[in-house]
């Protein structure tokens, strides 16, 4: 149950993070909705390496499983049962490492800090996409400076380092698994940085940058020797509940999901250093070998939205998510 001091901390969290407005990224092709009924809480996503415009998610609050979802039809084309785990609790990250190896993360905690260990699943990407069952390792996870409720679980796609962003104080910290998870012991997670409250966050593709989400922003932090550099600001949609983030596989966009029946997943150019995005003077065509990222390059023209309206909006949205958890 999430108290009411967690909830203003995450609104006064929200608006630090915009600062005086929000800019609202107008709509931009290449998205695509999700449409398995079974699918009403899509809190992680990741574009897999081994099967080009394809998305892997998942339920926080579920069975021990992983969709696999084409973004050229928006259908599922895979369901991963994962045996050899135990009971999730709530799922709420999902990461693919340099090894092609899935990496779920069961980091949530909506009893604000209160579970002494979380854990990670991994498992072998499979080959074939067809409805399987499959023996995933579990990886028990604990943080050094105490239980921390946390949504956002990236896998490094050159070292292969696991890092997690909590998200239940007034803020957030950045914490640094160690150089190779370990199963028959506890893995320790120790904070290396400060990030705002998050939903969630991916790698680049080459590695060298990190974005992390919130409900109504995401910004991209330069990332160098496994540690964050300077930052910027990502053009990311609003969506009524914003919980995931991932690249395209060529790195040029950035996949925006979302909870609900039927949530969208929207594509913004994801504004690199090769001098394509809503950052860059003349923004540029995604191209690219992923089919998400099709029709892209429209302007970010931003949207003014004051910080008022999103202590509100954030205030609102919070409070009925915790009544929906409580249900």
């Amino acid at each position: 149950m999430r108290s009411l001091r967690t909830t203003r901390a995450a609104a006064v969290a929200a608006v630090v993070v915009l600062g005086a407005a929000v800019p609202a990224a107008a709509d931009d092709s290449g998205g695509f909705t999700i449409r398995d009924p079974r699918i009403t809480e899509s809190s992680g996503l990741a574009a897999s390496r081994a099967h080009p415009g394809v998305y892997w998610t998942h339920n926080d609050q579920d069975e021990p499983r992983v969709f696999a979802v084409d973004s050229r039809t928006g259908e599922t084309v895979a369901t991963v049962t994962l045996k050899g785990v135990g009971r999730p609790r709530d799922m709420e990250a999902i990461s693919v490492g340099p090894d092609g190896d899935v990496y779920v993360g069961d980091i949530g905690d909506n009893l604000n800090g209160s579970w002494e260990h979380v854990w990670i699943y991994r498992f072998p990407e499979p080959r074939t996409l067809r409805d399987v069952t499959v023996h995933a390792t579990q990886y028990t996870v604990r943080y050094a400076d105490g239980p921390r409720n946390a949504e956002a679980m990236m896998v490094h796609p050159k070292t292969g380092r696991v890092y997690i962003a909590s998200k239940n104080e007034d803020g957030g910290g950045l914490y640094e698994g160690p150089v190779r998870l370990v199963t028959g012991g506890t893995n320790v997670f120790r904070r290396i940085g400060e990030v705002p409250w998050v939903t969630d966050g991916a790698f680049s593709p080459d590695g060298t940058e990190l974005v992390l989400r919130s409900y109504f922003s995401a910004r991209a932090y330069a990332w160098r020797d496994g540690r964050l550099g300077d930052d910027r600001h990502v053009g990311a949609p609003l969506q009524g509940q914003a919980e995931s983030v991932t690249f395209t596989p060529d790195g040029r966009s950035l996949m925006f999901g979302t909870e609900g029946e039927r949530s969208e997943v929207v594509r913004r150019d994801a504004g690199r250093d090769d001098g394509t995005g809503p950052d860059a003077a003349s923004p540029s065509s995604s191209g690219g070998a992923d089919p998400s990222a099709r029709g892209a390059g429209d302007d970010d023209q931003g949207l003014a939205v004051p910080a008022g309206a999103v202590v509100a909006a954030v205030l609102a949205f919070l409070v009925l998510r915790s009544r929906r958890r409580r249900g």
